[in-house]
């Protein structure tokens, strides 16, 4: 099948969602868009939205729906760009539209892909990383932050012709390539998000100033050494996280030259991305649920599966959840929890 041939939906006009349909239906794809309400749906199909940053700027019209009973016709293609805590029942909404060859790909943060197969089938999913950035700035108004690519896989097998067509479908917004180790680079991002976008949550600050507490970089170390005992446990393969960070090599060693090039590490990263605001506590600031289960959580679950001890991914968990259930602030005070007292 030829990339042009496509049907496409695209459930979620975020940002995400949104730049991925309006660059789509620019370069010519049948792409339509389900939306959370019918205000932002009429606007986008009569006014367009409207795109700027790294990819541009242009203005586009899209058919924007907010019922999948609006939906032309069924399609080859459904890439799924909601949030991970509505993921699953957004995904059952939209099954009567998928083709009965067709495949639906997981856009979210953090690992969605086995909650998204029980809902699909094992055999309908498509694993993605995106690995660029963006943000809504209204309804109709987004911006692309940031370039990057995007990394695509069946779980539990190889690629083949239809993959191919998908990635090159999506080559049109960012480099886009096929892996048969998708859960490896998930994994990979997934260490990152629950590093950065769950401290982030529980404190409150910009990366910079909370890369720069001490305690908070070594709580970051023992997410990740928790999180790769628990990847060995599931036969999981890390991949290499931007080329650049491997996990394994960076939790290796115990002495002082090891410890201090771990926090020079974090501190590097800290700095370069200083003005960095957690997506988490972007979440938790709207009065919105945020994805830690799909990040430490997905970490927890298959810990207590496999009998691995990750305490500190589980107190992040519950902190998180307290905090959303306004039983807790946002406060750098919340890493004097007894949990995180071996840390200094």
């Amino acid at each position: 099948m030829k990339s042009k041939d496509l049907s496409i939906l695209v459930a979620g006009a975020g940002a995400i969602g949104g730049i991925t349909a309006a660059i789509l239906r620019k370069n010519g794809f049948d792409v339509e868009l389900i939306c959370r309400n019918e205000k932002q749906a009429s606007g986008i199909s009569s006014e367009g939205l409207n795109v700027r940053g790294v990819c541009g700027t242009f203005s586009v019209r899209i058919p924007a729906y907010t019922s999948v009973t609006q939906v032309k016709g069924k399609k080859d293609l459904i890439l799924h760009a909601t949030k991970a805590p509505e993921m699953a029942e957004s995904a059952k909404a939209l099954l009567p539209v998928l083709k009965e060859g067709g495949y639906i790909v997981s856009m979210q943060n953090g690992i969605c892909e086995d909650e998204l197969a029980s809902v699909a089938g094992a055999g309908k999913v498509i694993g993605c990383v995106t690995g660029w950035g963006a943000t809504m700035l209204s309804a109709l108004e987004l911006e692309m932050t940031s370039g990057g690519d995007f990394i695509l896989g069946y779980p539990g097998r190889e690629p083949d012709e239809f993959l191919a067509a998908v990635a090159e479908t999506l080559s049109v917004i960012v480099p886009a390539q096929t892996t048969g180790n998708i859960m490896g680079h998930l994994y990979s991002k997934l260490i990152i998000n629950s590093c950065i976008s769950s401290l982030g949550a529980i404190c409150g600050l910009y990366l910079g100033k909370m890369l720069g507490i001490r305690k908070i970089r070594n709580i970051f170390i023992e997410i990740i050494r928790e999180a790769v005992e628990v990847s060995d446990r599931m036969g999981i393969r890390i991949e290499v996280f931007g080329g650049r960070l491997d996990f394994r090599k960076f939790i290796s060693g115990n002495g002082f030259v090891a410890n201090l090039k771990r926090h020079l590490m974090i501190r590097f990263i800290g700095f370069k991305y200083r003005r960095l605001k957690s997506s988490s506590l972007q979440s938790l600031e709207r009065g919105r649920k945020t994805e830690v289960d799909y990040f430490n959580g997905y970490i927890v679950r298959n810990a207590q599966q496999y009998g691995v001890n990750v305490p500190v991914n589980a107190r992040i968990v519950d902190i998180i959840h307290e905090i959303e259930l306004k039983r807790r602030g946002i406060s750098v005070d919340n890493f004097s929890d007894p949990v995180f007292s071996r840390f200094s």
